[in-house]
């Protein structure tokens, strides 16, 4: 049974109905933890003592924020956050024109083998539950204000954990919650194909991105292990079911490494998996790791890459970093801080 605060509306309704309570406790009660991001039930004054000492034996999740670390360079900001079994995931918060934007985890770890990656060095430890997503968003919350959108691009891969992050897209959009809308919800996916089938045939318009890294099959599972059960003819069929259905736009992140990926044969056959489809190319440089040994293409290969793009018709950016000076991309510092705990 999922904990007390992080049940969607219609089944926290059903479990206070099931423990002799009118429905519309289960509505203040989800007001309570996803509208006024309450944590304790002692605080929750719209329900009477009596029933707050009765829900005290269920269990409810939390998070915590064990560590901030904040950029020199600009308004980003880096977290580990603590959960109830001590394991930490990371998180950032970006400052944009429009308001925060917050990169969260889906798992703790990762199990996909990107060899760039340094969040899946140590594999999959285990899956978050729908709270332990949501308290990340709420921790930063309290101390910052409301996030305007989100990228499930942290540790983990969010296809390899659907269920609680359909739980957890959902509790975030109900208008009785946070809200947020499902268009402000960005998932990033090594591509796994029945999790992106899933989504299309459901009315979620969430945004969908593929970490695509090179358009070549088997340069791409050199670098994703996963590639390797779901080529990329069953990836871009499944990613057209997803546009045809939902008529939302894919996009592709694409780590530019040096030698690898940024020769003339890739720009060629990028346009030919990508000109004649709805499409946004994210180009973003190699954040080197120790684990792995390829090197970050120089500024001006990066420059060239995008305007050989922008040339053959391709929709393009480059990714503006953010929060450089605190290892912001995920892995780094969670490694670091649950090898000196022992975890």
């Amino acid at each position: 049974m999922l904990a007390l605060n992080e049940q969607r509306l219609e089944d926290l309704e059903k479990t206070l109905k099931d423990l002799g309570q009118a429905s519309f406790r289960g509505r203040q009660l989800f007001e309570y933890f996803h509208k006024q991001l309450g944590k304790d039930l002692d605080t929750c004054s719209t329900l009477p003592k009596s029933l707050r000492e009765n829900l005290g034996d269920l269990p409810l999740k939390s998070v915590d924020i064990a560590h901030t670390f904040a950029s020199k360079k600009d308004q980003t900001k880096k977290f580990l956050f603590r959960l109830e079994d001590q394991r930490l995931i990371e998180g950032v918060l970006m400052k944009n024109n429009y308001g925060y934007s917050q990169c969260i985890s889906t798992q703790v770890g990762c199990r996909m083998g990107c060899h760039f990656c340094a969040s899946t060095k140590n594999g999959l430890v285990r899956n978050l539950s729908p709270y332990e997503m949501l308290g990340q968003i709420y921790e930063t919350t309290r101390r910052y204000g409301k996030i305007h959108s989100i990228i499930l691009m942290g540790s983990g891969e969010p296809l390899d954990n659907l269920e609680n992050v359909l739980i957890f897209m959902d509790i975030l959009n109900s208008p009785l919650g946070y809200p947020m809308s499902y268009r402000n919800m960005t998932l990033s996916t090594c591509g796994l194909v029945p999790g992106i089938l899933q989504l299309a045939h459901q009315d979620r318009k969430v945004n969908l991105a593929l970490s695509l890294h090179s358009p070549f099959q088997k340069i791409r599972e050199g670098m994703m292990p996963i590639a390797k059960r779901y080529d990329l003819k069953e990836i871009f069929q499944a990613l057209d079911q997803y546009t045809d259905q939902l008529g939302r736009r894919v996009s592709y992140e694409y780590t530019l490494i040096d030698g690898v990926n940024n020769r003339e044969e890739d720009l060629e056959e990028l346009k030919k998996l990508l000109k004649n489809r709805l499409h946004h190319l994210n180009l973003i440089p190699l954040n080197p790791i120790d684990e792995y040994g390829e090197d970050r293409p120089e500024r001006a290969k990066v420059l060239y890459f995008k305007k050989r793009c922008e040339d053959m018709g391709l929709n393009v950016t480059i990714r503006r970093e953010q929060g450089g000076d605190i290892n912001a991309s995920c892995g780094q510092l969670r490694q670091k801080f649950e090898e000196e705990e022992g975890l």
